[in-house]
This record gives C-alpha cells, sequence and structure tokens, in this order.
C-alpha cells in the first residue's frame, strides 16, 4: 500500500485540480444542454427522451462509491480520474453521434445514446469522486473552504466558456459538425486534465507518511457497511440527500413561475436565471473569505455556514411564496414585488451551504475508519446525484400535481417552493447535528501548527 497523503498542496497544485474539475464540466455540459435541444428540437422527439437519458447518468452514478473504494484499495487516485475522464470523453463524443443518428435512424440512436450516457454517468463518478477524495486528503485544513469555491468556479467558468464557444462553432447547425464540436472540446479537455495531473500526487506521496496497510482489503460491501454504520457519515449522507433534493427541486419550476405567475417574457426569465447563478458565485465567494479569515475567526464556522445557509434558502423560498401570493391577490401587487432581488439572495444562500457542505466533505472524509476516504466521499457523491436525479422531476411533478389539484397555477408553484423550504429547515436540523470540534464544527482557520505552517508555505 502505498503512502497516506499529507496535506501539502498549495494554490497553484488546487488551480490544477480545479483544471480537471473544470474540464469535467466542459464536457458534461454540452450533453445536459446541447443535446437536449437538438433531440427536442431540430429532431422533434419527445422531450421526455432527454430527460431520461439525463436521469440515466444520474442514475449510473450510484456506483461513486465503488469507485472511491478502487482507488481506496491501489492506494492511487490518478489513474481513476484520468480513466474517468477517458471514460467521459467517449461516452460524450458517442452521444453526440447517436443524437446525429437519430434523424436517419432513431432507434438505433437511442439505444446507442443508452449506453452513452451510462459511460458518461460511470466517467463523472470516476473522475468527481477521486478528485475531491485527492483534494480533500490533499489541502490543509486552512484552505478547504477557499480551496472548494476556486474548483467549483472553475467547472462553473468551464460550463459558461464551454457554452458560449462551442455555440459559435455550431452555426450554422449540421448533426456532422455538431459531433466535430464535441470531439474537438472532448479532446481538449482530456488533454488538460491530463497535463494538470502531472505529478500532482506522485509529490504528495513523496512527502507523506507510510500507510498502515490492511492486512487484506475488504470486499467493496463490507468496506461500505463499515462506512454507513460510522453515525457521522451517516448523517452527512442524509444531509447532502435533503439539503440537494431542496437545492434542484427548484431548476425547473423557477423559470416557468416567472412566466407564468409574473408574465415575464423568456428573455427576461434567462435573465433571471444567470441572476441565481450569480447569487450563487456571490454565495461562493462570501464562505471563501470566511475560510480565509478575512471576515473574522467568529464566521469561520463550516457547521454555522452550513446551518445559516440552508436556512436562509428556506427564509428565501417562502419569499417567493409571498411573492406568488402577493401576485395572485392583486393585478400589480406581483409587479411591486422585487423578485429578481429574491431569486438573487436564494442564490446567495445556495452557494453559501453549497460551498459549507463541500468544504465539510473534504474535512470529513478522513474522520473515521483509514482508506476509506473514497468510500465515504463516493457515498455523499452518489447521495448527491440521487437528489439531483429526483429533484427536479419531482418538483416538476409536484407542481403540475398541484396545479391539478388546486386549480391555479399561483398555488401550485408556491406549494412547491414551500415544500422545498421545509426541506431545507430540515437539512438546517440536521446539519447541526453534524461533527464537533473534530469534524465540521471546528473552525475554517485552525491554531497555527510548525505543519501548518510549512504547508500553507509551500506553494505546488
Amino acid at each position: 500500500m502505498t503512502g497516506a497523503l499529507r496535506p501539502l498542496l498549495g494554490w497553484l497544485g488546487v488551480f490544477r485540480l480545479g483544471l480537471v474539475q473544470m474540464a469535467i464540466g466542459a464536457m458534461v455540459v454540452l450533453t445536459t444542454s446541447t443535446l437536449n435541444r437538438v433531440m427536442v428540437v431540430e429532431l422533434a422527439l419527445p422531450a421526455l427522451l432527454p430527460g431520461l437519458l439525463v436521469g440515466l447518468h444520474y442514475a449510473v452514478q450510484i456506483s461513486r462509491p465503488r469507485m472511491g473504494f478502487g482507488s481506496d484499495v491501489g492506494g492511487r487516485r490518478t489513474p481513476w480520474i484520468i480513466g474517468g475522464m477517458s471514460l467521459l470523453a467517449l461516452g460524450s463524443v458517442g452521444a453526440a453521434a447517436a443524437t446525429a443518428l437519430m434523424g436517419s435512424s432513431p432507434a438505433a440512436g437511442i439505444a446507442l445514446a443508452v449506453v452513452c450516457f451510462v459511460f458518461i454517468g460511470a466517467g463523472v463518478s470516476a473522475a468527481g469522486t477521486n478528485l475531491l477524495v485527492l483534494l480533500a486528503k490533499s489541502v490543509p485544513a486552512a484552505r478547504r473552504a477557499p480551496a472548494a469555491t476556486i474548483v467549483w468556479m472553475m467547472m462553473i467558468f468551464g460550463l459558461a466558456f464551454t457554452a458560449v464557444i462551442a455555440g459559435k462553432l455550431l452555426d450554422p447547425f449540421t448533426p456532422a459538425r455538431m459531433v466535430t464540436v464535441m470531439t474537438g472540446v472532448c479532446g481538449l479537455a482530456l488533454v488538460l486534465a491530463v497535463l494538470a495531473l502531472q505529478g500532482v500526487e506522485r509529490r504528495l506521496l513523496q512527502t507523506a507518511e507510510p500507510a498502515r496497510a490492511e492486512a487484506k482489503p475488504p470486499a467493496f460491501r463490507q468496506a461500505l457497511a463499515e462506512v454507513w454504520a460510522e453515525p457521522e457519515a451517516r448523517r452527512f449522507t442524509v444531509f447532502i440527500f435533503v439539503s440537494m433534493l431542496a437545492f434542484s427541486a427548484q431548476d425547473l419550476i423557477l423559470e416557468p413561475f416567472a412566466g407564468s405567475v409574473f408574465g415575464w417574457t423568456p428573455g427576461q426569465t434567462t435573465q433571471l436565471s444567470g441572476v441565481q447563478h450569480g447569487g450563487v458565485l456571490a454565495g461562493m465567494l462570501l464562505v471563501a473569505l470566511a475560510g480565509a479569515g478575512l471576515l473574522g475567526r467568529h464566521l469561520a464556522s463550516l457547521r454555522g455556514w452550513a446551518v445559516g445557509g440552508c436556512l436562509a434558502s428556506g427564509l428565501a423560498l417562502l419569499g417567493l411564496v409571498a411573492a406568488g401570493s402577493a401576485a395572485g391577490s392583486a393585478a400589480n401587487a406581483g409587479a411591486s414585488w422585487p423578485l429578481a432581488t429574491n431569486v438573487f439572495l436564494l442564490g446567495v444562500a445556495n452557494g453559501a451551504f453549497s460551498i459549507a457542505a463541500i468544504a465539510s466533505m473534504m474535512r470529513l472524509a478522513s474522520v473515521g475508519r483509514g482508506q476509506r476516504e473514497g468510500v465515504r466521499i463516493g457515498l455523499w457523491g452518489a447521495a448527491q446525484a440521487l437528489a439531483f436525479g429526483l429533484g427536479g422531476m419531482l418538483g416538476a411533478g409536484a407542481s403540475d400535481l398541484a396545479r391539478w389539484l388546486l386549480g391555479s397555477p399561483v398555488m401550485a408553484y408556491t406549494s412547491v417552493f414551500a415544500a422545498e423550504a421545509l426541506l431545507f429547515v430540515f437539512a438546517a436540523m440536521l446539519a447541526m447535528r453534524i461533527g464537533g470540534r473534530s469534524a465540521t464544527d471546528a473552525s475554517f482557520v485552525p491554531e497555527p501548527t510548525p505543519s501548518a505552517a510549512v504547508a500553507l508555505g509551500s506553494p505546488r
């Protein structure tokens, strides 16, 4: 068994791992947005088809614990990351080819797309899980929140940059051009990820303390059962699922809510989505500043930001409930409601609790039985993927059901927002029970120690 990683990753190393996360985002965004549009608009296929394919890629991510276990046993994360990126690239290019094939042979194209989206889900599982394990095991405690913010902001940048550049290259649209653009994006992303990873883990292992190897590695089911038996890991898994379910349930109904209830145009609702994403970035930056100690030690608590972010998200959702009630009670009441500000604050709260949760995940990865970091992070990643897969469908389905039962679009949307607010309150209650001084309740900024000083002073 190789040595355990000592947290010595500097800001340059964090940036390099962020490039890998950016590459993952660049490949995924085209498969979940561009191919979706082509199937529905250009090919006139049912919208249910891309929805099921995206749901399939989330469903496959229940394999994340198994991917993490594989790297735990082998002791190396880099081969799993590169292997996952290669599988993701293959699946993404194949999905584009399958979409093009649907134009002439729908059955064959759909069958190929199913296989390719399985590849995409498996690739994201292997690469994403082990990238976060590597980050968690190699970043000092004082850098976890800023590091998580950097990595996830780089992923968001990768999503946006790829969407803009690929969008320009896709016009004038042809199926062949779509496959070419997808191949180019995936090829460049894969090369970028491989170059960014070169030497990072090897350098860390050279400075690591020897790990105590297990006499005989357990079977995966045993390792998973051991992790699930840990109260801290189990509580955090439930927290991740509940909070991310509440977070994702709003995705498919926020813009329809603004259009149906407030009469906003498609362009205005698209801008509203941008306002929300801007709020998410602001919330992430806020927690990063707290993590760097720039807002004072009294604001440097992972558990505090997780609890506060969930409660603030619930409060912002209740604001949307009030907005819907105001719009439904009077013709001009809705126009006076600061909807954009409300949505921005919702984004800030979402971003704050998300980064606090990710930083907590990095801290908790090593709390418990040794050599199970990959299984723990894989378990939490599977909970998040399952929540995201269910959230969009449940949010949209619940609004349709509520409209049928209540006969009012206003009541339909506000009832779903109210349910999401309750979920966030429940998530905050769960977050309050997670960790103590040895886990999430600890400050972002630890007391300085010789080892911490070395870690903070040696960027790589």
